[in-house]
């Protein structure tokens, strides 16, 4: 079923590669026109560029973007306004790591993580959503993670600051339902994926990639990674009208972890 996003305006934030540029694209092949966001502007800038190419017309736009500012955010809206014609579905993306337990996890690096991971949320929200309601309905979409529903001793930081997205996601949800916008919020919660992120984590620990996907997939239920769209294929179905009564939700997409 070709077009679901037909006529969606869609932000996407972290869109230089990975899961954003994913999301970016898949948006756009089922309609949407879209603006690629990422504090690597030309990384934005080539997605949007190879989106474009793929499709033979031009409904991919790029700016650079750092999500923990809010002056960057005004600037962002003000693109998809001028861009896209207005703004009804956006997605935030863009996120970190950091390493380190409760004992050696460095207190610049929690601060880091949270304003990356959280403070970027709330930033985009309260500019985004006076435009998105001038072209309701619309779809926010944050992508979480399964680290954000399990926890680990390893990854306090990244854990908190993915259990802040959740429960954000609601907040925004019910205040967003409350005021009758026709503005939904849901949140997304993949397990491993593999993207370049994963290059990184190899490299860190001195494994083969190929080693290390088969290391995750091991603590998978179905025995295997996640590729970028199945990922971003539930991005195109929240901002998809299918979806239309799904709001203060969260979407596992961790291959049965949760279920264990």
């Amino acid at each position: 079923m070709a077009g679901r996003c037909e006529g969606k305006l869609a932000l996407v934030t972290g869109a230089a590669q990975g899961l954003g540029a994913a999301h970016a694209r898949r948006l756009a092949e089922e309609g949407a026109r879209v603006l690629c966001t990422d504090i690597n502007g030309d990384g934005a800038a080539d997605t949007a560029r190879l989106v474009n190419e793929a499709l033979d017309r031009e409904v991919a736009f790029a700016v650079s973007h750092n999500v923990t500012d809010p002056s960057d955010w005004e600037a962002a809206v003000d693109a998809a306004r001028e861009h896209l014609g207005g703004l009804n579905v956006l997605v935030n993306n863009a996120g970190i790591g950091v390493a380190g337990n409760i004992e050696t996890c460095d207190f610049e690096d929690w601060k880091r993580c949270f304003s990356v991971n959280v403070d970027s949320i709330f930033h985009g929200c309260q500019k985004a959503l006076p435009l998105m309601r001038e072209h309701a309905p619309g779809s926010i979409i944050n992508i979480s993670s399964i680290a954000g529903l399990i926890a680990s001793d390893t990854m306090p930081a990244y854990n908190s600051s993915k259990a802040a997205v959740w429960m954000l996601s609601k907040s925004i949800a019910l205040h967003c339902a409350k005021n009758n916008m026709d503005i939904r919020c849901n949140s997304v919660h993949p397990t491993f994926v593999d993207t370049p992120i994963l290059d990184g984590t190899a490299k860190a620990h001195s494994l083969d990639k190929g080693i290390l996907l088969e290391k995750l997939a091991r603590q998978i239920p179905l025995r295997k990674v996640g590729e970028p769209d199945d990922i971003a294929n539930a991005v195109v179905y929240l901002a998809s009208d299918e979806s239309k009564f799904m709001t203060g939700a969260e979407l596992k997409l961790d291959g049965g972890i949760s279920a264990m």
